[in-house]
C-alpha cells in the first residue's frame, strides 16, 4: 500500500510564479525603499508598513483558493490592457514623484497579473486584499490638511468636555487644549485622517476575518466604523492628556505617547468587537422571538 504525500501548494507554485515574483521585486523594491525609509518611518504613516504586511497575508490565505477558482479562466485582454496602463502609472509616478501613482500602479498590476493567470474568478477571491491596499497609499496634503483640521478640532472639543465634567481644569483654544499649567497641541498623527483611514482599514480587516453571513450585522458594523474611529481618537487624546497632567510633559512626549498609540488601536478593537458581540445579541434575541 503506497501513501501519496501532497505537496505544500505554496511548493507547487514556485516556477510558475517565482519569475513573476522576481519582476514585481526589480520593478518595485526601489518604490518600497523608498517609502520605508522615507514617508512610512513617519508617525502620520506609520501604518502604511502595517497595511501592506496585512494585505499579504491576505493574498497568501486567499492564494489557494484563487488557484482553484480560476483555474483555466484567463483573461488576457483585459489583464494586458490594465497591466499596460499599470506600467504608464508606474513610469509617470516614478519619474514626476506623484506616490499616489506609483503606488496605486503596484495594485493595478497585481490586478492585471491575476486576471492574466486566473481571470475574473480569481480576481473575485482576491478583490479585498487589492482594495485593502488602497489604505497604504499616501494622499495629497493639501487633501488631508483640508480635512484634518476639523477633526482635531472636534476631538479636541469633545476631549475638553469630558474631562471638564470630570473635574480637571481644562480649557481649549481650536486644537489646543490647556490642563493645569500644560498646553497641549492635537496634532496631526493624533487625531488626523491618516488616523481614521488606519482604523477604518482595521475595522474593514475585521469584517473580512469574520465573515458574517448576515448582511445587516455587516452593514451596521462597517458604518459604526467611522464613529467608532472618532470614539478611539479622543480616547488617545484623552489618555495623552491625562498622562501628561499627572506624570508631566516628558511623559506625555517621551515613552508613554508610544503607548498612547497602542491604546488608540486597542480601543478601536476592544469598541469593534463590544459592538459585534451586541449586534450578536440582538441577532440571536430577535431569532429567538421569531421562531417563538
Amino acid at each position: 500500500m503506497t501513501t501519496t504525500v501532497h505537496a505544500p501548494w505554496w511548493k507547487a507554485a514556485i516556477p510558475e510564479w517565482l519569475p513573476i515574483a522576481i519582476g514585481l521585486l526589480a520593478l518595485y523594491a526601489p518604490t518600497f525603499y523608498d517609502l520605508f525609509t522615507g514617508i512610512w518611518s513617519t508617525e502620520e504613516q506609520a501604518h502604511g508598513p502595517i497595511i501592506f504586511g496585512l494585505a499579504l497575508w491576505l493574498i497568501y490565505r486567499n492564494w489557494p483558493l484563487m488557484i482553484e477558482q480560476g483555474a483555466g479562466k484567463s483573461s488576457p485582454v483585459l489583464g494586458w490592457t490594465l497591466y499596460i496602463l499599470g506600467l504608464v502609472l508606474y513610469i509617470l509616478g516614478r519619474s514626476q514623484q506623484f506616490s499616489i501613482f506609483e503606488i496605486g500602479s503596484f495594485i493595478v498590476i497585481l490586478a492585471s497579473i491575476i486576471l492574466i493567470k486566473c481571470g475574473r474568478s480569481g480576481l473575485r477571491v482576491m478583490w479585498f486584499p487589492l482594495f485593502f491596499m488602497l489604505f497604504m497609499i499616501p494622499l495629497p496634503g493639501l487633501f488631508v490638511a483640508t480635512l484634518t483640521l476639523p477633526m482635531k478640532t472636534a476631538v479636541s472639543y469633545v476631549t475638553e468636555h469630558v474631562l471638564y465634567l470630570i473635574g480637571y481644569p481644562i480649557s481649549r483654544t481650536g486644537v489646543i487644549l490647556q490642563i493645569g499649567q500644560y498646553q497641549l497641541m492635537v496634532a496631526d498623527a493624533c487625531a488626523g485622517l491618516h488616523t481614521l483611514l488606519t482604523l477604518e482599514a482595521l475595522g474593514l480587516f475585521y469584517l473580512n476575518l469574520v465573515r458574517h453571513t448576515s448582511a445587516i450585522r455587516n452593514i451596521v458594523l462597517a458604518v459604526m466604523i467611522v464613529p467608532i474611529s472618532f470614539t478611539a481618537n479622543v480616547i488617545r487624546v484623552m489618555t495623552l492628556t491625562l498622562i501628561t497632567f499627572h506624570f508631566g510633559d516628558a511623559a506625555g512626549q517621551g515613552f508613554l505617547h508610544g503607548f498612547a498609540g497602542m491604546v488608540l488601536f486597542l480601543s478601536a478593537l476592544f469598541l469593534i468587537i463590544g459592538l459585534d458581540a451586541v449586534l450578536h445579541t440582538v441577532a440571536r434575541k430577535f431569532g429567538g422571538k421569531k421562531n417563538a
